[in-house]
């Protein structure tokens, strides 16, 4: 063992030390200053979660999974998966052989902090080193996969669509200097690695390259310039790294333990919001995936948009892109790092002051008699369309389930578009009045057609003792226990999953099932979670008709590839929405299950 420098440093190592001390402090500031913003109850919840073995468990393999080896990326897109994973995994794997060397060969070189990264520098090759040579081998083997990423990242960045998207989102300076920045760090430490492999001692990628150069350039190599580009490229990433995108590294490996621990967002731009901000990668999935894309009006729009807006407190813009969104949750859905886009967007509607405010406190709800019995609320848009009620009665009453219509007459709102327009309070003041009602009359369970309100009924209400469930699992419960039978037509149906019920709440087979036994069933191009937005959302507060309607379009164009004869979806809001402009008939699976049931004796 040869240690070329007896004092085991050079000056070429201080520009990486200054940014390695740079981004650190950064990140010990940004973690304290995070959990101090969080509400006391949700930092008590994240910091119990931590030294629960479980959970402790599950943080270590999500971030492997998910920071390192990209795995959920891997099953949306290969080629994006390895891209991400060669150049995370593999730099990881490069930095832990690296300790692993000076571990192996020079120990009493352990505390110096930057001696693993620049190894093949500063050890010559001798016996105890060539002992290593798996090790150099390794290293090689690694530095080639992580070379590998970074030209698919070139590749992708000009020609996008070979990797399955679109678009991306356009990168900032900041952030185009740090890719530059990043994409020189491994060419440079080849370069620097084979230029000193017939000292320190290479493999089959540095090994022939120190060969080759040394026949060009003769034995007296002039390496130093290589190792000084190599550590500043590194300082330029890490100086910039807590303003560009790349802060989503460190930000996601603390976001995966405040999710795990179950913390929800509370705040417009602090806590949970904030570090969701940061851990934003603007990879720009997000837009192929928003339905607003349909126009390039919109584009900016999107959640990545709306992160960077954020981090640079561009006020008017963050309104702008709050207000048009449409809620629809696919952004969230296909986020590999699992940003809640809609929930951010509800939070910053919720900050801002409205001069329009509704008292509910002396409005009174009757409160139906339905001890014992089934109680259903259709709910405001189902109210716009009858036929949907009546025939989710007619189903009940064929399988002989005792019920009542809560709100036949007219009733008060779920509550759900007073909160997604960030009027908290008053949704809350509907919502206990409901609960008065609901709670009042007996019943044991809740039956709802409108998945708006069943994913509030399910979020935002406590209802103890009262079973709340989308009529399309409570009829597919019917028909499994005997009480209901369907007899199949000679019609074919392509499903249309709802925003709500779908992405909103799980709730995919069931629907599936109904249809699927009431007539033939096909599947669209786009569907379960990446189904298409009908367009019609009340989650948006500013977006166009004109807007609206190229939305739908586009969500009917992605059906019409099933060549279905007619459309279903579980929703009334949908059904209304793309019944405007469908060439086909667009029904609600209520109704076809009525007409396709008869009673079981």
């Amino acid at each position: 063992m040869i240690d070329r420098i007896p004092s085991g440093f050079h000056p070429f190592v201080l520009p990486f030390l200054i940014g390695m001390a740079f981004v650190l402090l950064y990140c010990v500031y940004g973690i304290f200053r995070i959990l101090f913003q969080l509400p006391h109850e949700d930092r008590r919840k994240f910091l119990l979660s931590l030294i629960n073995p479980v959970t402790a468990a599950k943080n270590v393999r999500d971030i492997f999974c998910d920071c390192l080896l990209h795995v959920k990326l891997w099953q949306r897109n290969p080629m994006l998966g390895f891209m991400h994973s060669s150049i995370a995994f593999g730099w990881f794997m490069l930095i832990l052989l690296g300790h692993i060397e000076v571990f192996l060969f020079v120990p009493t070189r352990i505390n110096l902090f930057y001696y693993p990264i620049f190894f093949n520098y500063f050890v010559a090759e001798v016996d105890q080193t060539m002992n290593g040579a798996f090790l150099f081998f390794l290293s090689d083997f690694f530095l080639l996969v992580v070379l590998c990423g970074i030209v698919l990242a070139w590749v992708k960045r000009i020609r996008s669509r070979l990797f399955g998207m679109r678009r991306t989102a356009v990168p900032s300076l900041v952030n185009r200097i740090a890719m530059y920045a990043l994409w020189a760090i491994f060419p440079l430490r080849l370069l620097a690695e084979t230029f000193t492999a017939h000292i320190s001692g290479g493999s089959f990628l540095t090994g022939p390259g120190n060969w080759l150069f040394r026949q060009i350039l003769g034995n007296d190599l002039y390496y130093m310039p290589t190792w000084w580009a190599y550590s500043i490229c590194l300082c330029v990433f890490m100086c910039l790294l807590p303003f560009s995108r790349y802060m989503h590294i460190p930000a996601e490996m603390m976001l995966i333990p405040m999710r795990n621990a179950g913390l929800k967002i509370r705040h417009a731009r602090k806590g949970l919001a904030k570090l969701q901000v940061l851990t934003c990668p603007n990879c720009g999935v997000c837009i192929d995936a928003c339905p607003m894309s349909v126009s390039k009006a919109n584009i900016k729009d999107c959640t990545v948009y709306l992160t960077r807006q954020i981090r640079r407190g561009n006020e008017k813009r963050i309104a702008e892109i709050s207000d048009k969104c449409l809620l629809c949750g696919k952004c969230e859905a296909l986020c590999q790092v699992g940003v809640q886009g809609p929930e951010i967007r509800i939070k910053q509607r919720e900050a801002r002051k409205f001069n329009i405010s509704q008292d509910y406190s002396n409005i009174s709800v009757a409160a139906p008699s339905s001890t014992g019995k089934v109680l259903y609320f259709s709910g405001c848009m189902s109210q716009l369309t009858p036929s949907i009620g009546r025939s989710v009665v007619s189903i009940l009453d064929k399988a002989g389930v005792e019920n009542v219509w809560m709100d036949r007459e007219g009733g008060l709102c779920c509550g759900r578009p007073m909160l997604t327009a960030g009027r908290t309070d008053e949704a809350m003041a509907l919502v206990h009045k409901n609960e008065e009602a609901i709670l009042a009359s007996g019943a044991d369970t809740l039956v709802v057609s409108c998945p708006i309100c069943y994913r509030m009924f399910m979020e935002n209400y406590t209802l103890p003792g009262v079973r709340v469930v989308h009529y399309s699992v409570y009829f597919d419960e019917l028909v499994k226990a005997g009480r209901l039978h369907l007899v199949k037509s000679d019609l074919c149906y392509v499903y249309h999953d709802p925003c709500e019920l779908g992405r909103g709440c799980g709730i995919y087979e069931e629907p599936r099932r109904l249809v699927g036994q009431s007539a033939a069933i096909a599947e669209a191009d786009k569907s379960h979670k990446e189904s298409i937005c009908c367009g019609g959302s009340l989650g948006s507060l500013s977006l166009s008709f004109r807007q609206r309607e190229k939305i739908t379009q586009a969500a009917l164009e992605n059906l019409y590839t099933s060549k279905a004869d007619a459309i279903a979806t579980a929703c009334p809001l949908c059904q209304a929405t793309l019944s405007r402009y469908s060439d086909r008939p667009v029904r609600d699976i209520a109704e076809i299950i009525d007409r396709q049931s008869t009673p079981t004796t």
